[in-house]
């Protein structure tokens, strides 16, 4: 128990010593690295059968790769008759119902099969298109079994597909300069392909979008580190400033966050105001709709609108609770600098996150890699299409014979074209039980990762707190300490509490699912149960969230197992309900402020330089398609970087509050029972009078006075 140490060698070991550890939650430990193994033989399934392939390359019509294989030097797809894609089954099977071929390069000129036979070397050129050589078949022939195109059409490559290039005449669609075309069958408007190419391309507008997203981040990635950098700096020297000037420096943040959201509102209102005489400014932004460039809105006078009413309301809400929690803010101010001094005395706390960033970063690569293995194992499955009615059509089918199967007799017209892929193996029936057990894994592992930065932070933390002489009695490597303390004795309590919230996360994930799912749903009470049920469980997460995080730092300090940890906890917090809400609460909200500002100054800066709005950076700034991917990514970095600095405050805020209200409900501050306090850090928690219990003796009434410096020195 703290208090009750024992000197050996002049160094005080108290609850941290190993000797009065054991380790806590077995059964958990043990089902923790079961499951472990389980996700391992998941992977090694899903790489032996994953190909990523077939989300990165378009199939023809038996399932081969483009670009391939023997198929290398064909990397686009052709499509025989666009006129087909039209149908509407193709949004619904995602693929048109007509044969395709990978082709070298996409036809240059205009031509049908009629006119092509006759010339010889019009022919030797289409059959470049054809499925397989002709030979000398007859034309009917060809065109019954489907072994070339009746017809080709100049074409230009698009996301490794082949479409007819279109152009205009005045309002008159072309095709090749013509505005018709011969399809082998018939003459045709070249308008009638604009609805094949749409249907074609809606599967393909995402992989569009993404890949000029990718092509983004080829061109900026070494911006977007700078950027970063640029966060790490920020962060760093905030972070070093609390450790010396905690006390300026947080009224230095309040300032600036208020500062640069007035900039904000400032900046809009210039650019709202100045385009008020430009033509197309004052649509409306339902009018605009969805557009993937976003920079579109930024023309719209509606858009500033919106950012100046957002960062108002902002700064309101900043300037309202700052008000109603001055006298709290200084008290804050206090408790942070006593968290500077421990954090000084545990400078490495300050790298943890790395680690812990470091982990993460892994526990998401695999999770990643492993569902485009999962999603991409099934085999190719193919399906009969037909233009007309057919008793076999959707019927599964091979194409290996399925020119002299009943199908064909019975559906002349039909083909057996490549559908998507699946399985019927024992593996692809399980194969939705393995992407839950990776997601499920996923959230436990992430949890757990987590979970261990926070019960190290904490262990590091509590034995400054604990050590009678500060800091002299701490162990000499505190966090490699309390890490291997953690890893040691209490993984099964880190992997019991990271269990409870997976499974209130990945129930949150069925609900997000069924809500997707139910959107076109007509029932008013289905939904109205489901908001309910997500509401509920979203408060659900974030309490479990807090107790998780005390209940560590009790694990920290005590060596009890889970469950304990936790009620302990959650007990003596509401003992202190009135000091947790007024002074450890708020002390978060400044440190939000501190994370809000350096995303504030970094995103800034992102704007200015990749917008190119800014003549000191159009020159330097790289050409983009969207240049609010980068902006958005470095906003997110910035946010997740800052969190990780300043969360190591959070926590030695945590850790040193609840250390004082154990402290206090232990020891009396008698020579018997001596508190383990600061002095300054008793006279912080029990300033505030409406926090601080009654005292009960004449001693304890003195020590609510300001400590005086010269007796404690």
């Amino acid at each position: 128990e703290p208090g009750n140490q024992v000197i050996l060698k002049g160094v005080a070991t108290d609850c941290f010593s190993l000797l009065h550890r054991g380790c806590t939650d077995i059964i958990c430990c043990i089902f923790f690295i079961v499951a472990i193994v389980g996700y391992v033989a998941v992977g090694i399934l899903a790489w032996t059968h994953g190909d990523p392939r077939k989300v990165i390359y378009p199939t023809d019509s038996l399932g081969q790769y483009c670009g391939q294989g023997k198929l290398e030097k064909k990397p686009l797809l052709f499509y025989f008759n666009m006129m087909k894609c039209a149908s509407p089954m193709v949004l619904l099977e995602f693929q048109c119902p007509t044969p395709q071929v990978c082709v070298e390069k996409c036809p240059d000129r205009t031509l049908t099969l009629v006119t092509a036979i006759a010339k010889p070397e019009d022919w030797k050129y289409y059959k470049s298109y054809c499925r397989e050589d002709p030979g000398n078949k007859p034309m009917t022939e060809i065109l019954q079994k489907k072994l070339c195109p009746a017809y080709l059409i100049s074409s230009k490559p698009f996301l490794q597909r082949c479409f007819p290039s279109l152009g205009k005449k005045g309002e008159v669609i072309t095709v090749g300069d013509q505005d018709k075309f011969n399809d082998g069958e018939k003459i045709r408007d070249a308008k009638d392909l604009v609805a094949g190419m749409k249907n074609a391309t809606v599967v393909m507008e995402g992989r569009q979008v993404a890949m000029k997203i990718f092509e983004d981040y080829t061109k900026s990635w070494y911006w977007i580190l700078i950027c970063l950098l640029i966060a790490v700096v920020l962060s760093l020297i905030f972070i070093v400033l609390l450790r010396y000037l905690a006390g300026i420096m947080v009224w230095v943040m309040i300032l600036m966050v208020i500062a640069v959201v007035a900039c904000g509102i400032a900046y809009s209102s210039i650019k709202y105001v100045n385009l008020k005489d430009t033509a197309g400014s004052n649509i409306t932004l339902q009018q605009l709709g969805f557009q993937p460039d976003f920079s579109v809105y930024l023309h719209i006078r509606q858009t500033w609108l919106a950012f100046i009413i957002i960062l108002a309301i902002l700064e309101v809400i900043i300037i309202i609770i700052l008000i109603f929690l001055r006298n709290r803010i200084r008290i804050a101010v206090e408790l942070m600098k006593e968290a500077s001094r421990a954090v000084g005395y545990v400078m490495s706390s300050l790298f943890y996150p790395i680690f812990t960033f470091f982990l993460l970063t892994i526990v998401i690569a695999y999770w990643g890699i492993t569902a485009v293995f999962l999603s991409t194992s099934s085999e190719p499955v193919y399906k009969v299409f037909n233009e007309t009615d057919c008793p076999h059509g959707r019927q599964t089918c091979e194409p290996e014979n399925f020119t002299i199967s009943a199908m064909k007799t019975d559906c002349p017209r039909s083909e057996c074209l490549f559908a998507f892929y699946g399985g019927e193996t024992p593996y692809h029936k399980y194969l939705i039980f393995f992407q839950f057990y990776n997601v499920f894994l996923f959230f436990w592992c992430a949890n757990f990762v987590t979970a261990l930065g926070q019960m190290t932070l904490a262990g590091a933390f509590a034995s400054y707190y604990w050590a009678p002489n500060k800091p002299n009695d701490m162990p000499a490597y505190p966090l490699c300490a309390s890490l291997g303390r953690s890893l040691r004795y209490h993984t099964g309590s880190l992997a019991f509490g990271s269990l409870i919230l997976a499974i209130v996360q990945i129930i949150r994930v069925l609900l997000e699912y069924i809500d997707h799912k139910l959107k076109g749903a007509e029932n008013k009470f289905a939904k109205f149960l489901l908001c309910c049920l997500k509401c509920c469980f979203w408060c659900l997460e974030k309490f479990i969230k807090f107790i998780n995080r005390n209940a560590y730092i009790m694990v920290a300090i005590y060596g009890k197992n889970f469950c304990r940890s936790a009620r302990d906890a959650f007990f003596l917090l509401m003992r202190n309900v009135i000091r947790v809400v007024v002074l450890d609460k708020v002390t978060d909200f400044i440190l939000f402020l501190g994370k809000l500002l350096i995303v504030g100054l970094v995103g800034i800066f992102a704007f200015f330089f990749f917008s190119g709005q800014t003549d000191a950076f159009k020159d330097a700034a790289p050409s983009l398609h969207y240049y609010w991917v980068p902006i958005l990514t470095v906003l997110v970095g910035s946010y997740l970087i800052a969190h990780g600095f300043f969360s190591v405050y959070a926590m030695c805020v945590d850790t040193l509050f609840l250390c004082f209200c154990e402290d206090l409900e232990r020891n009396d501050g008698s020579a018997a029972r001596p508190y383990h306090m600061t002095t300054e850090l008793r006279y912080i928690l029990m300033k505030d009078a409406d926090a601080a219990q009654t005292p009960t003796s004449r001693d304890e009434t003195m020590q609510l006075t300001p400590p005086d410096k010269t007796m404690e020195n």
